[in-house]
């Protein structure tokens, strides 16, 4: 194999695009993994090991853990981390609803919880069996969620924004504002721009095209909004929910995009820019949870309970760039991380966000709105 075949499929296994054993097929690397995560100092834990069996399924988010320590959870107890990747928290929902999704771990976004939890689909969590998981250490802001009704059915991961990110070398005008997002995507960029393929952040960043909330259900609100995606949608690149490889080739020069996403992207390209509108937009937290129907309940703990564990969080969180709810993850991050804007927006960047409202997962006017939009 060359090193371009690998780095093509090294990128898909950190983008979460394919499995670990995918991968480690693919490159013929299961012996070197295995070396790797021993020089880089990330050794088992017994304290994790344990009857779990030989798998453990988690749905989450593209680029969104360290594949570094899913190989450490593996060597220390013989349970491969199975990845399946979401653009959005309906396509989630959906999987889950239909059953037998088989998936032990879930993560959603706070305002989905109540959601999951009044359709029986996510089960309450034993808090004895994530002893690595202390509610004290975590800011209230951005955890009250995972409680419904005083039941606990998830524990947060970590927290960001919606922004956009801009390509500096080529999107030369500087914008601050939505509205400058979207009418650039309709005149001087046009063909070069991406938005999520998910109803909550493109519905939601249209409205504030007119200054409107970023959760509106108001008829004539959604009907701007919807007048502005079907003008704008001739002059999209795509509607991707993982639009970083596009953004890195150059095909993309702007994009909705979330926080560890721009974090990423700056890594690897240092005109790469994050964006969040004045007029405001989202911040949010997700969470980790468990679907009722678990195959591996067993086995969702131990995962749950090893993600949230401190040391291993803050490699979660220099991998992916999201911020952390949790003091004791926080304490253990360099200084310049903790003084990004990016990650920790100044008080007053983050007073016109708004977290996502419970309902609107299941709301059918904003689901028709978007399938009206991706059809069109």
């Amino acid at each position: 194999m060359n090193k371009r075949e690998f780095l093509y499929h090294l990128r898909r296994y950190q983008q979460g695009s394919i499995s670990r054993r995918q991968f480690l097929g693919a490159t013929g690397l299961g012996v070197a993994s295995a070396v790797l995560a021993t020089e880089l100092g990330l050794r088992p834990r017994r304290a994790f090991a344990g009857d779990i069996g030989d798998r453990v399924s988690l749905c989450t988010w593209p680029s969104y853990h360290d594949p570094a320590n899913l190989e450490v959870f593996t060597q220390a107890t013989g349970a491969t981390v199975e990845m399946t990747v979401f653009g959005s928290n309906e396509e989630m929902m959906a999987k889950l609803q239909a059953g037998a999704a088989g998936y032990d771990v879930l993560v959603p976004t706070n305002y989905t919880i109540r959601d999951y939890a009044s359709q029986n689909l996510i089960q309450p969590l034993d808090l004895a069996q994530i002893p690595n998981h202390d509610p004290s250490a975590h800011d209230t802001r951005f955890t009250g969620e995972g409680a419904v009704d005083g039941t606990v059915y998830a524990v947060p991961k970590d927290w960001g924004t919606t922004g956009y990110v801009i390509n500096s070398s080529e999107v030369t005008e500087g914008p601050t504002t939505w509205k400058e997002f979207w009418d650039l995507t309709q005149t001087t960029h046009s063909g070069r721009v991406m938005v999520h393929d998910y109803q909550l952040t493109t519905i939601g960043n249209a409205l504030k095209y007119y200054g409107y909330s970023f959760n509106s259900i108001d008829a004539a609100e959604l009907a701007k909004a919807e007048e502005l995606l079907l003008a704008v949608k001739p002059h999209l690149f795509g509607i991707n929910s993982d639009y970083k490889p596009s953004m890195l080739s150059g095909d993309a020069i702007m994009s909705i995009c979330w926080t560890g996403d721009a974090v990423q992207l700056r890594r690897e390209n240092a005109a790469m820019q994050y964006v969040l509108g004045r007029e405001g937009g989202e911040i949010w937290t997700d969470f980790y949870a468990i679907p009722a129907d678990a195959p591996n309940v067993k086995g969702a703990y131990a995962l749950i309970d090893y993600l949230v564990t401190p040391d291993i969080n803050a490699k979660e969180v220099l991998f992916h760039g999201y911020p952390s709810t949790d003091a004791r993850t926080n304490a253990l991050l360099p200084k310049e991380l903790l003084e990004d804007p990016i990650l920790y927006p100044a008080a007053e960047v983050l007073a016109p966000l708004e977290f996502g409202a419970t309902g609107l997962i299941t709301n059918e006017a904003r689901a028709e709105l978007f399938a009206r939009f991706k059809s069109a």
